[in-house]
């Protein structure tokens, strides 16, 4: 590596991001986009943004490990050291040929991030990372090691450090400055302190193992034992406190043989395979599968909240009960009916309907979802679980005050989820096809990739649950292949087809659904009827055929075929939906591949013949019948009490209870009775569909500003640059200054009379210069320009603006003064 002459090097951050060229000042942009919010006016407001707590903690959380370590060694090296420095602490004195080579590109990021600046012979890194980094008593270094020699001696009594320094068998001297001096060359000279340490027991170099690695602190007795009062005696061990001792940088860098981390980690951890390659084609059909049984548990959950789903906690949320009912009806667990109804709402399909008694309900956009083909209705599904912010796992966890996450809640948004789920597939892309991966191997290159968001934050302390992002990483595994984006533990043709951005999609086309659409089976337009009244679905059925059928029949068992059977209560529900018996004879007929066996037929028309005898309807309700035999049975069985029932005519009875209540009575009583109106005519019972508002998907939480496009970029370095140009160009002394005031100093806006101001513009107009100007605009807001004249007429300059880049036009009243410039920046 080279070297820059201190001469030439950068003064401050704000001096070496004015050396870099635009290139490198957007690729500093685009890896820390917090800081174009807003745009900074300057070179130095850039460099002072950069250097701020919450910025330099988010820049040190994106870091990988090892740049990461870069850093840390970094934070424990004397100030401005050399890159020869950094190296050493990395590698050690036995040196390590990877650390070598995997350097360069951290140094490189950590510049680019502006979090190191200065040459190879000068390496600084800001102040911010370093106080977050360096070690303190309250806040341990990630190194393990603790504070220099100067730094725990600080405030030593000048007498202590001479008796220090005798029993260490170095010249006393009554100067501190010096004394710290020569206990740190001391402890730094490995020739000198092998000596040293040879003379130490064997119980006081066991002492040193147990603090070499971190914590360096240990507490100590008013009466220390022999090793440790050896140790504190030649300044091995240093007080903090009364009862607290410390082991200096220095000494434990000389037992560490130089390195700053037990173990440096310069190449990411490798993806392993689980198990030797599959069948590409396999997993395809594996994971085609689950996409099927996906498209299926959404459309069973919505289609059983198809009339008004349960009520919204007062909080936000699903209750526990609900939940339980949703996985019954699913016939899965909870995490899992957590996952389905979660998935329904990130994709827009499910929302609260916003009304009084609040509900959750399927939305239009449901209805719209309903016709697509499956294809096109899985990669619905899957983007948007694959860009949401949503993170099912969490729920039946405990928030910071201890409350109970619940499904739909308003807490279940981590922003680190959707980049944990698209970069887990991106590692599963890197296999060879067929190819599982071994989790393990994929956490740990995920905890490589980002550790500080892994563990503990930047400033040491918990960045929240502990390994929030090995726990999603799990989570997406787990979700992954049940939503049928991998099949096998391997990923997908049609999961690997989402990877690219959505803005690389062709309009009207999906490369998910396509790549999905050869796997998934035809629906089917007939179904098998057997003798034992069921039917079979040997595949999917088309929608017309599957939505009459549910009607008809009750689904007695699902897989690969569905199987429905035929009850009397199944086929009253379609009488009462206003199917007659001839039509549902019709409908069999034409939808079987078997012949109508005659037992379905005879139970169609038996039920067809008692249907709608007996009549229901308002007295609270009342009960006719033509039969006054029939309502002879029905008063003198005792099941009919509950109904509280009297006889109004020999073929009426009336019921103290609800229409409703009373129909559910009889036909458990084994009648079938049918409701009426008030005009007596039979009352169809459809379903009546609840739909909520039109609402859109709920947005994912942002993880911080949107990274910028080249546009934004290319805007934001020019505006920076001129910006720069003007609170740093040179200008000429005004002949008569102006009095003290706003821009009476260098940095100030310029203040001339508008004579002046008229005249210098003009001339600059005719010679083709640029000028400084001061202006402020018609909110009031001031700021200063370096403008190049092109026109002065009708009280207006037309000027190109260096600070915007444009040809725009000024007022001249509203510009307070002007200056011409030592050097024409043009």
């Amino acid at each position: 590596m080279g070297t820059t002459p201190e001469a030439s090097s950068p003064r401050t951050l704000a001096d070496a991001l004015r050396a870099r060229g635009d290139e490198e000042l957007a690729a500093l942009l685009r890896a820390r986009p917090d800081l174009l919010s807003p745009v900074p006016g300057d070179l130095t407001q850039l460099a002072t943004r950069a250097g701020t707590r919450a910025s330099v903690v988010r820049a040190l959380e994106r870091l990988d490990r090892f740049t990461l370590q870069a850093a840390e060694a970094l934070a424990v090296a004397p100030d401005a050291a050399s890159y020869d420095n950094l190296l050493a602490l990395l590698t050690g004195d036995d040196g390590d040929p990877a650390v070598a080579a995997a350097l360069p590109r951290a140094v490189a990021v950590l510049r680019t991030q502006a979090l190191v600046w200065g040459g190879d012979d000068r390496l600084r890194l800001v102040r911010t990372a370093r106080e977050l980094l360096a070690p303190s008593p309250s806040r341990p270094s990630p190194t393990g090691l603790g504070p220099s020699v100067a730094e725990s001696t600080a405030g030593m009594s000048p007498g202590r450090l001479q008796e220090i320094l005798a029993a260490a068998g170095l010249p006393t001297t009554h100067d501190p400055v010096s004394a710290v001096a020569a206990l740190t060359a001391l402890f730094t000279d490995r020739e000198r302190m092998g000596d040293l340490l040879d003379t130490a027991p064997a119980e006081a170099l066991a002492v040193l193992d147990r603090l070499v690695w971190g914590p360096p602190y240990g507490e100590v007795t008013s009466s220390p034992t022999p090793p440790v009062r050896w140790l504190r005696d030649r300044g091995l061990l240093l007080a903090v406190s009364a009862r607290t001792v410390v082991l200096p940088r220095e000494a434990a860098l000389h037992l560490r043989a130089g390195r700053a981390h037990r173990t440096p980690e310069p190449v990411p951890p490798e993806i392993t395979p689980a198990a030797a390659p599959g069948r590409p084609e396999l997993v395809d059909g594996t994971a085609a599968g689950q996409a099927y049984t996906a498209l299926t548990a959404v459309e069973d959950l919505l289609q059983d909240w198809h009339e008004g789903g349960p009520a919204v906690l007062r909080a936000g949320g699903l209750s526990v009960r609900d939940l339980k009912r949703a996985a019954a009806a699913l016939d899965t667990s909870e995490p899992m009916a957590a996952f389905w109804v979660e998935l329904a709402y990130a994709a827009g399909l499910l929302a609260s309907d916003g009304e009084a008694d609040e509900r959750y309900a399927p939305t239009p956009a449901y209805d719209e979802w309903l016709t697509r083909p499956a294809p096109e209705r899985w990669a619905v599904l899957a983007r948007a679980w694959l860009t949401a912010t949503r993170t099912p796992g969490l729920v039946g966890g405990q928030d910071s005050k201890g409350r109970t996450l619940a499904v739909l809640g308003p807490d279940l948004d981590r922003s680190a989820t959707p980049e944990v789920r698209r970069r887990i597939l991106e590692l599963l892309a890197g296999l060879p096809e067929g190819t599982a991966a071994d989790p393990e191997s994929v956490l740990a290159r995920l905890r490589w990739e980002r550790p500080l968001r892994a563990g503990t934050g930047a400033d040491g302390h918990g960045a929240g649950p502990v390994d929030l992002r090995s726990r999603i990483a799990a989570w997406t595994l787990t979700e992954a292949e049940t939503l049928g984006v991998t099949g096998r533990g391997a990923l997908s043709a049609h999961g690997r087809a989402l990877l690219p951005p959505d803005t690389d999609l062709r309009p009207g086309a999906d490369p998910a659904a396509e790549a999905l659409a050869p796997l998934l089976p035809s629906p089917l337009d007939h179904v098998l009827l057997q003798a034992d009244l069921t039917a079979v679905a040997p595949g999917p059925l088309e929608r017309p055929l599957a939505e009459t059928l549910a009607v008809l029949a009750d689904i007695e068992s699902k897989g690969g075929a569905t199987v429905y059977r035929f009850t009397p209560a199944s086929v009253r529900r379609a009488l009462d939906a206003g199917r007659s018996a001839s039509d549902l004879h019709t409908f069999l007929a034409s939808h079987s591949r078997t012949p109508v066996p005659q037992p379905l037929s005879y139970l169609i028309d038996d039920v067809a013949r008692r249907h709608g005898h007996l009549r229901v309807g308002v007295a609270s309700a009342y009960i006719r019948c033509d039969d006054e035999a029939l309502l002879d049975e029905i008063l003198a069985d005792k099941r009919s009490q509950d109904l509280l029932l009297r006889r109004l005519a020999p073929t009426v009875l009336a019921a103290r209870t609800e229409p409703s209540a009373v129909l559910a009575g009889l036909r458990t009583m084994g009648f079938a009775p049918a409701a009426e109106s008030t005009s007596g005519d039979v009352l169809i019972a459809r379903a009546h569909a609840r739909r909520t508002p039109a609402r859109t998907p709920p947005a994912p939480v942002p993880d911080g500003p949107p990274l910028p496009d080249a546009t934004l970029l290319g805007a934001a370095v020019r505006a920076i640059r001129a910006g720069d140009l003007a609170a740093t160009v040179e200008r000429k002394p005004a002949a008569d200054p102006a009095p003290a005031g706003p821009g009476g100093g260098t940095g100030g806006l310029p203040r001339t009379s508008s004579a002046e101001t008229l005249a210098t513009v003009q001339a600059a107009a005719m010679t083709g210069s640029a000028i400084w100007i001061g202006y402020v605009n018609a909110e009031g807001s001031a700021s200063q320009r370096v403008i190049a004249p092109v026109r002065v007429e009708g009280g207006f300059v037309t000027a190109y603006d260096h600070t915007a880049d444009e040809v725009r036009t000024f007022p001249l009243h509203r510009i307070t003064g002007v200056a011409e410039l030592a050097d024409d920046p043009a």
